[in-house]
C-alpha cells in the first residue's frame, strides 16, 4: 500500500530575531560594543571601582573585545554561514536563544567586574561557566553540521574554535590564579586565532563579493586573481608569526614572519583590486580593512627593533592596528552586508548611513594608531577620540540595522 509521507514541518521561532544566528548575535554584539567601550573609557580614566590588583584592566578590555564582541560576531556569522555551506539547519528559536543567553550572562558578569564589586570570585566563576558553555555550544553546533556532511575542508575553522575555547580557559585560569603569563597567552592566542578566522573567511568571501558586486551592474563579468601559493604562504607564515610572538619573541623570527604575512597579503589584495570598488561602500570597506591588516603586520615587523620603538612603533600600536582593521572595520563591513543579504534585502542598496559607519571606524584607526606616532604628547586625547569614533560607528549600526535584524525577511522566507 502506498504511504504518503507528510511534508516536513517548516522551521519556526517565536521571534524573527531568533530565526538565524546572525540576527541575535549581530544585534547583541553591536549593542555590547557600545556598552563595553563606554565602560572601558570610564575604567581607562580611573572612574570605576575595578579592583586592579586582581583584574588587570588592560586584559579586561582585551578579553571583552575578543571573547565578548569578536566571538559574538564570529558565532553569528558561522551559525548562519554553516547552514549555507552544509545545507543543514543551524540552531534557531529557543535553542539559539540558549546559546546567546550563555554569551549574554558572561558579558553581564564581566561588566559587573569592570564596574567594581567585592564579590569578584562569584562573578568570575559565573562568567567562566557561562563563557565556556557559550563557546562549547557554539562550536558543537558548527562541528555537528560539518561532520554530518563530511565537509572536512572546514576543519581549519573547527580547530580554531576549539583552540579559542582553550585560550579563553587559559585566561580564566590565569585570572583565578593571578598568573599574568596565562592571561597574556589566553589573550594573544585568542587574538591571533580570531585573526586567523578573519583571514580564512576573508580569503573565501572577498573575491566572491567583489566579483558579484561589480558584475551586478556591468556588461562584463568581473574576475579577480587568486593564488593557491599565496594562500599557503599566508597560512604558514601567519602560524610562524603567531607562535613566535606568543611563545618565542625572537625579533628576527617575528620580523621575518610578520613581514612575509604583510607582503603575501598585500600581493593577494592587489590581485583583488578593481577600481570600481570605490563606488560601493560594502566593497571598499572590506578592501580598506584588509589593507589595514597588511599595515599592521608591517608594524609588527618593525616594532621589535629599538630604532623603530624610538619612533613610537610599539607592540601595542601594532596590536591595535590589527584589531581595529581586522576586527573592527572587517566585522562591521561583513555585518552590514550579511544582514541585508540574509533578510532578503538588496546588498546593492545599503542604508545611506553605512559610509559614515565605515568612516567612523577608519577614524578610530587613525586616532588610535597613526596620530600617537606623530603627536604622542596628546595620547589621552587620541584614545578618547578613538573610543568616541568606535561608539559612533556602532550607534549608527544599531540605528540602521537593528530594525532590519528584528523583522521577518522581506520575501517571506524563514531566515
Amino acid at each position: 500500500m502506498l504511504q504518503i509521507q507528510p511534508a516536513s514541518k517548516p522551521p519556526h521561532s517565536p521571534y524573527p530575531i531568533l530565526n538565524l544566528g546572525f540576527r541575535i548575535f549581530f544585534s547583541g554584539g553591536a549593542l555590547f560594543a557600545i556598552v563595553t567601550m563606554l565602560l572601558w573609557s570610564a575604567i581607562f580614566m580611573g572612574k570605576t571601582a575595578l579592583n586592579v590588583t586582581q583584574i588587570n584592566p588592560f586584559y579586561w578590555h582585551a578579553h571583552e573585545m575578543l571573547y565578548g564582541y569578536a566571538m559574538a560576531i564570529i558565532a553569528g556569522f558561522l551559525l548562519t554561514a554553516v547552514k549555507t555551506w552544509t545545507g543543514i539547519m543551524m540552531p534557531y528559536g529557543y535553542r539559539l536563544a540558549g546559546i546567546f543567553g550563555f554569551w549574554l550572562i558572561a558579558r553581564i558578569c564581566w561588566l559587573i567586574l569592570g564596574l567594581g564589586t567585592d564579590s569578584i570570585g562569584f562573578w568570575l566563576f559565573a562568567a567562566l561557566l557561562a563563557d565556556i558553555l557559550f563557546m562549547l555550544t557554539n562550536a558543537g553546533a558548527v562541528i555537528k553540521a560539518v561532520m554530518a556532511v563530511k565537509q572536512y575542508k572546514q576543519m581549519g575553522i573547527i580547530s580554531k574554535l576549539v583552540l579559542l575555547t582553550l585560550g579563553n580557559g587559559l585566561y580564566y585560569w590565569g585570572t583565578l590564579t593571578a598568573e599574568q603569563d596565562y592571561q597574556r597567552i589566553g589573550i594573544y592566542l585568542g587574538l591571533y586565532l580570531v585573526m586567523g578566522i578573519v583571514l580564512t573567511i576573508g580569503r573565501r568571501v572577498m573575491p566572491f563579493f567583489i566579483e558579484r558586486g561589480l558584475s551586478y551592474d556591468s556588461d562584463t563579468e568581473v574576475k579577480v586573481n587568486n593564488s593557491a601559493v599565496l594562500d599557503g604562504l599566508s597560512l604558514l607564515f601567519f602560524l610562524i608569526f603567531m607562535l613566535a610572538d606568543i611563545f618565542y619573541p625572537n625579533p628576527y623570527l617575528v620580523s621575518l614572519s610578520a613581514g612575509v604575512v604583510a607582503l603575501v597579503n598585500g600581493i593577494r589584495l592587489a590581485g583583488w583590486y578593481q577600481h570600481r570598488l570605490w563606488q560601493k561602500p560594502l566593497l571598499w570597506s572590506l578592501f580598506i580593512a584588509f589593507l589595514g591588516m597588511c599595515l599592521s603586520f608591517v608594524l609588527f615587523a618593525l616594532q621589535p627593533w629599538s630604532v623603530f620603538r624610538q619612533l613610537g612603533i610599539s607592540h601595542s600600536i601594532a596590536v591595535h592596528a590589527l584589531t581595529l582593521s581586522g576586527i573592527g572595520l572587517m566585522t562591521v563591513a561583513m555585518m552590514t552586508r550579511v544582514s541585508l543579504g540574509h533578510t532578503g534585502r538588496s546588498i546593492h542598496a545599503p542604508p545611506k548611513t553605512v559610509t559614515a559607519m565605515f568612516v567612523f571606524m577608519i577614524l578610530a584607526f587613525v586616532f588610535r594608531v597613526l596620530l600617537p606616532l606623530v603627536a604622542f604628547e596628546h595620547y589621552t586625547l587620541w584614545i578618547t577620540l578613538a573610543q568616541t569614533a568606535w561608539i559612533g560607528c556602532f550607534v549608527l549600526f544599531c540605528f540602521s540595522y537593528l530594525p532590519v535584524l528584528a523583522k521577518p525577511r522581506v520575501d517571506g522566507l524563514f531566515g
